[in-house]
């Protein structure tokens, strides 16, 4: 079966300084995956290394067996990539409508946006009584859901999504990932970053843990990793 999404030693930085080595990640079709670890070991870098966004990068992604390395940041929604990343980062002026309806893109996206939008309220249920107001006036948790929201809109098969309880109450930030543990994959995957791997539980397939920008399974022994990496240095 052709995995969804395949990096191959990929590895990125800023400037001089490297975050990721030589990643390896695959995810199946159907399959939704933890991405663990504490702020600064390179969950953000990875996620916006898949699409593009970063001074540089090394390494292989495939999209469907598809390379997608050369490909540039805006046409990877056409291609089936969305990253939603953290934060809220709306157009307050506007209502929360219209602020999900610029997230129908490419143009398939935009003809199909009444279903889409259907589909994101029976997520996120409380923005459907919302849909008239100022996404400037919203609460935190409804601007949170207002951004995923917006970023489901897309026409994706993968999705990215960078820690969506940032900043949240543990109440509100439950509910949150269980509206996306509902999200419908079919072929497609999900990539989560979450600092909060309790959070996350029982919502997800795996978990992956980063740490000093390399990945370990759920079960190995991070601590004996770096501990034997410093004493060999």
């Amino acid at each position: 079966m052709t995995a969804a999404l395949e990096l191959r030693g990929l590895a990125a930085g800023y400037g001089p300084s490297r975050v990721l080595h030589g990643v390896d990640l695959t995810l199946s079709p159907g399959e939704r995956v933890g991405l663990v670890g504490l702020n600064g070991h390179g969950k953000t870098t990875l996620l916006r290394a898949i699409v593009g966004l970063g001074p540089w990068r090394r390494g292989e992604i495939e999209l469907y067996g598809r390379s997608i390395v050369r490909l540039p940041t805006h046409r990877l929604a056409r291609a089936g990539l969305v990253l939603i990343p953290q934060g809220d980062a709306l157009f307050p002026g506007m209502t929360v409508r219209e602020n999900l309806d610029l997230g129908a893109f490419p143009r398939a996206s935009w003809r199909d946006r009444r279903a889409r939008r259907t589909r994101v309220l029976k997520l996120f249920p409380r923005l459907g009584e919302r849909l008239g107001q100022l996404a400037g006036t919203l609460s935190g948790g409804e601007r949170r859901m207002l951004s995923l929201g917006r970023g489901l809109m897309a026409d994706g098969d993968v999705y990215l999504i960078d820690e969506p309880s940032l900043g949240l109450g543990p109440g509100i930030a439950q509910g949150v990932v269980r509206s996306l543990s509902a999200l419908d994959l079919g072929h497609g995957a999900l990539l989560l970053a979450e600092q909060n791997q309790a959070l996350i539980e029982g919502t997800i397939d795996r978990i992956v843990r980063v740490h000093g920008g390399q990945l370990f399974s759920d079960t190995a022994d991070v601590g004996v990793f770096v501990a034997g990496r410093q004493g060999s240095s």
